[in-house]
């Protein structure tokens, strides 16, 4: 059984990103995690308020198949948090799977993991420069694959972003 580990900000994630890939997830009867930096509510741009299942401290990566961070405005902030860098570089090293979407691929980024990788990003001016500057090849494609990475650069993007994730694990 595939086990994803789905990663949305305390604040501001994107709303619908979080719900198309949460259907989708459900109707593939996929099992995952919803983390966040704590348990407490999380509230998307939209108000959609998550209830995360665990806090961020507690996840082992052995438990889970791939990772997926939400993006949204809320997204960049969780770079200040060492937890999520590290588990970044846990997957990473175990080379599983790793999706991020929208402003998401800036943590991808800044963890080190995309030196060197083709990969988008939702398109403004700040967003791209991060990637550049970390020593990804941005792409303006909707979504890019780049071995074990997985980038989409927007909502538009989130149904095809999640079957990308599926067609991985032949689902």
């Amino acid at each position: 059984m595939v086990r994803i580990l789905l990663l949305i900000s305390q604040r501001n994630f994107s709303d619908m990103e979080f719900n198309v890939i949460k259907k989708t997830l459900k109707e593939k009867e996929v099992s995952f995690t919803v983390t966040s930096i704590t348990k407490d509510d999380a509230i998307g741009t939209d108000g959609t308020v998550i209830k995360p299942d665990k806090p961020l401290r507690e996840i082992n990566p052995n438990n889970y198949d791939a990772f997926i961070i939400i993006g949204g405005p809320g997204s960049p902030k969780l770079i200040d948090y060492p937890e999520v860098m590290n588990l970044l570089r846990k997957f990473n090293e175990k080379g599983k799977i790793i999706a991020a979407i929208c402003l998401a691929p800036m943590i991808l980024a800044k963890a080190g993991i995309l030196k060197g990788v083709i990969s988008t990003v939702f398109p403004v001016d700040f967003a791209i420069g991060v990637l550049k500057k970390e020593g990804a090849t941005y792409s303006q494609e909707h979504i890019v694959e780049d071995d074990n990475i997985i980038t989409a650069d927007g909502p538009q993007a989130a149904k095809e972003f999640t079957d990308k994730i599926f067609k991985r694990f032949n689902l």
